[in-house]
């Protein structure tokens, strides 16, 4: 019986140390703020990203959370090591402040990774 437990208490701990294993794709912000933006003026930001794996890795998609936001990434595979950036354009018709996300999903990664933008637009002068 203690064998049985200890057997279903390994097995139980086994998803925590899977998920702090290190992700073969590390970005160094996921996270931009673009502060005060004006009005009618789009804004672009670049998120880095490197492949820490051992293969290659491929964006399958990189899908914005609405029509305001515009992300631009390499179609060509990032080979191991190396590094690539995904450009992410808002913008900025409407005043107010924003967060929107892009959701990236790489080839042969289960979970996608999302990067997000944030600021206020304010009124053109």
């Amino acid at each position: 019986m203690k064998k049985l437990l200890a057997a279903l208490a390994f097995i139980a701990v086994l998803p925590v140390f899977a998920q702090t294993a290190t992700s073969p794709v590390e970005f160094k912000t996921m996270k931009y703020s673009f502060g005060k933006v004006e009005q009618g003026k789009p804004v672009t930001t670049e998120f880095s990203f490197t492949n820490n794996s051992d293969k290659p890795v491929i964006i399958e998609t990189a899908t914005a959370g609405c029509g305001c936001t515009k992300p631009e990434y390499p179609e060509a595979p990032v080979l191991k090591g190396k590094s690539a950036i995904i450009k992410v354009t808002y913008n900025a018709a409407n005043t107010g402040t924003f967060t929107k996300t892009v959701t990236v999903k790489f080839a042969n990664i289960a979970e996608p990774v999302v990067l997000t933008i944030e600021g206020e637009v304010i009124k053109k002068d």
